[in-house]
């Protein structure tokens, strides 16, 4: 498994990693679970998708004849979790159709990989760009795609949903070690259509 893999690269990639990222090797389940439903976490989750509507509608505002509604990502910085992340792109471009999210250059946000007991997060970097870490241990832990795919929810605007069910994709950790749903529910893929509805308009 790629996470497993990544493990032997912590020490390269997290001078990388942004300055809010805790480099702690100790990664209890109870920190993941503590965090998660913290309401630090429901606010940095918050406005990291400000901050994504933020830079689409800048990239939007120089380019007006754009119509597609595309987020760029670069996998630059998570090296470890790139099958992960192409198969969590690839679960919402299939799964929702008033937005893309593709790799490239110039991008809306950024993955990173590393260590940090509070587990796999998405955040802003505080000016105006938004990161997704994952965490390595809580990939081992948890079902890889389901965390990646989670947390690349929060760039599409969708809230955590812990108490939810295994095939509720925002529940998260939410359901156990055992759950492997890396899918949106209906409920879930209406939403994110509905908020990308009206495309850059939304974010201005």
């Amino acid at each position: 498994m790629a996470a497993v893999a990544g493990l032997g690269l912590a020490a390269a990639t997290l001078a990388a990693v942004p300055a809010q990222a805790s480099t702690s090797s100790s990664t209890p389940t109870a920190s993941y679970a503590s965090y998660e439903k913290s309401k630090e976490n429901a606010a940095a989750n918050k406005a990291f998708y400000q901050a994504v509507l933020k830079s689409v509608a800048e990239k939007r505002a120089a380019n007006p004849g754009l119509k597609a509604v595309t987020v760029v990502y670069s996998t630059a910085n998570a090296p470890s979790f790139r099958t992960q992340i192409a198969r969590s792109a690839q679960i919402w471009n299939s799964s929702v159709s008033n937005v893309k999210l593709a790799e490239g250059s110039n991008p809306d946000f950024n993955y990173y990989e590393g260590n940090d007991s509070r587990g796999s997060y998405a955040s802003t970097d505080g000016h105006g760009r938004g990161y997704i870490f994952l965490d390595y241990a809580q990939n081992q832990t948890y079902n890889s795609t389901r965390v990646t795919a989670h947390e690349t929810g929060h760039v599409l605007g969708l809230p955590d949903h812990y108490t939810g069910p295994c095939s509720e994709l925002m529940s998260g950790g939410g359901p156990g070690t055992s759950c492997t749903n890396a899918y949106p529910n209906s409920a879930e893929r209406s939403q994110v259509n509905y908020l990308w509805q009206y495309g850059i308009a939304a974010a201005r």
